[in-house]
């Protein structure tokens, strides 16, 4: 990897939607390109460039729009973290209360093109599945965007294009259980079961900003003459993205995982430690969190954590605290606040009493810093949702999965993790996805105590291996900054 180009650097605008497992891997690009010598302003909302981390490259430039206020939406919310699953719709409409100010950002940029360093002329906006209105601003200014699709191949691929979906269409949530005619009959594709096929099947309805999120993700597709998926030969398989290319009738392009290295090598160089009193009082109690993992045996823990916009409902929260009792393994269970806070006692009554005189687990409401508890020595394996960025930050570290798909693309990618046999999908009820604690507890007990875990545990650190093969994943961003220069060449 050049660490400079031999003609003058890109300069890319990064705006990704409003949810941390958007943010996190369209930050991962960024700082992929800033070390490619290229510069980058990465565009959000004023509270989510408040989290992103304080030391970042210098080539990187942060950008804070604020979002209009939408009633019913909370004061202060701007990202998926800060409201409950139901609000994420007027989070879209706030977001799209935005174009006005990107117009107004765009046209600033480019009335001063000509500068050096992040006064140069953008050469691309890269963005998300939700930014429907923002192609046309770009296109009055002949800047192209690039939609980069931080889901899953196997997932881009089953929700398919507009035309697939015209010629096929798809309108009861049966539909969605089965492969779409457009993926060959030889792949091994999984489908969705009913009870997430009916979630599915409400993505190609409007919601209250008034569109849909298939038809957001269609008209940004259309728009955009590049796709970048976040995919790697290595664990997609070969012909991932030669499939994207058919369906989509234009370039695509891995980017590689984008693995969080830098993290990860930054949590093993600070060892287990509890941190001090500075994190204590910034991560809000993270501090005795951490010297609790410091007490406990090697590859003894099972971290448990649902991500920060799947829906969590009372009952399943209850079975899956009730499942991890019964099996009898140590946990760590970062519960986030929303559900932590719903209807006061979500979890069973004594449960986090008993646990913690039992010494074996701990129940944390709020945020942990996820990389650097799955990299503590402690954690042996993790209970997920199975999102994409959640995934690729076990795979860093080699543990076996426990999965419990909740939302989105997460039911897809958890079968294809259990058939890799990297862990286990915890059984659901194909209906209402209701969870029974007893299945809860098998699923842990079979992937931590049992000696079929040891199977888990070798696929698992085979999908560590792939990861840690950096010059493999850092040639996919070379090939992409390649496509992306190839582009401003022919302009």
């Amino acid at each position: 990897m050049a660490e400079s180009t031999q003609e003058p650097p890109l300069h890319v605008v990064v705006f990704p939607w409003l949810a941390f497992g958007h943010i996190v891997p369209f930050l991962e690009l960024a700082g992929q390109l800033a070390r490619r010598g290229h510069l980058v302003t990465f565009v959000s909302a004023p509270r989510n460039v408040a989290r992103l981390p304080r030391e970042l490259s210098p080539r990187i430039r942060l950008v804070s729009l604020p979002l209009p206020a939408v009633d019913g939406l909370p004061d202060g919310a701007e990202s998926t973290a800060d409201v409950p699953p139901e609000k994420v719709e007027l989070l879209k409409l706030a977001f799209d209360g935005l174009a006005g100010p990107v117009a107004s950002f765009l046209a600033e940029a480019f009335a001063g093109a000509g500068g050096e360093g992040h006064a140069k002329r953008p050469d691309w906006i890269i963005l998300d599945f939700a930014h429907n209105w923002l192609p046309p601003i770009a296109e009055q200014h002949k800047v192209p965007c690039a939609l980069f699709l931080i889901f899953p191949a196997p997932f881009v691929a089953f929700m398919g294009p507009k035309a697939a979906n015209d010629a096929h269409p798809r309108t009861a949530p049966e539909q969605f259980t089965v492969p779409p005619p457009w993926i060959p009959s030889a792949s091994s594709t999984p489908a969705f079961h009913l009870h997430e096929a009916k979630r599915i099947a409400g993505g190609f309805h409007p919601n209250a900003s008034g569109t849909s999120d298939m038809s957001r993700f269609w008209e940004t597709e259309r728009r955009c003459p590049l796709l970048v998926c976040r995919s790697s030969r290595e664990v997609d398989g070969p012909a991932a993205c030669a499939l994207l290319r058919e369906l989509y009738g234009k370039p695509v392009v891995p980017s590689g995982l984008l693995a969080p290295y830098d993290a990860v090598l930054a949590a093993a160089h600070a060892g287990g430690g509890g941190g001090g009193e500075e994190e204590e009082d910034a991560g809000g109690g993270v501090g005795p969190v951490m010297r609790w993992l410091d007490a406990q045996p090697a590859r003894s823990v099972l971290y448990v954590a649902f991500g920060s916009e799947a829906p969590l409902s009372p009952a399943l929260v209850r079975e899956v605290a009730l499942g991890l009792e019964i099996a009898g393994v140590r946990f760590l269970w970062a519960l986030r606040k929303h559900a932590a806070a719903a209807g006061g006692g979500l979890l069973p009554a004594g449960f986090e009493r008993r646990v913690a005189a039992a010494g074996r687990g701990v129940v944390r409401a709020g945020w942990l810093p996820q990389v650097r508890v799955l990299a503590h020595a402690a954690v042996g394996a993790f209970m997920t949702h199975a999102g994409w960025s959640s995934l690729v930050e076990s795979f860093l570290l080699g543990h076996p999965l426990v999965m419990l798909p909740l939302a989105g693309d997460q039911g897809l990618t958890a079968r294809v993790m259990a058939a890799r046999r990297a862990g286990l999908e915890v059984p659901r009820a194909a209906d209402d996805g209701s969870v029974a604690r007893d299945d809860v507890a098998a699923a842990v007990r079979r992937v931590m105590v049992e000696e079929e875990g040891e199977a888990f545990a070798r696929a698992a650190r085979e999908l560590q291996r792939v990861l840690w093969d950096r010059e493999t994943q850092e040639g996919y961003v070379d090939d992409l900054v390649h496509n992306l220069l190839l582009q401003r060449r022919r302009e």
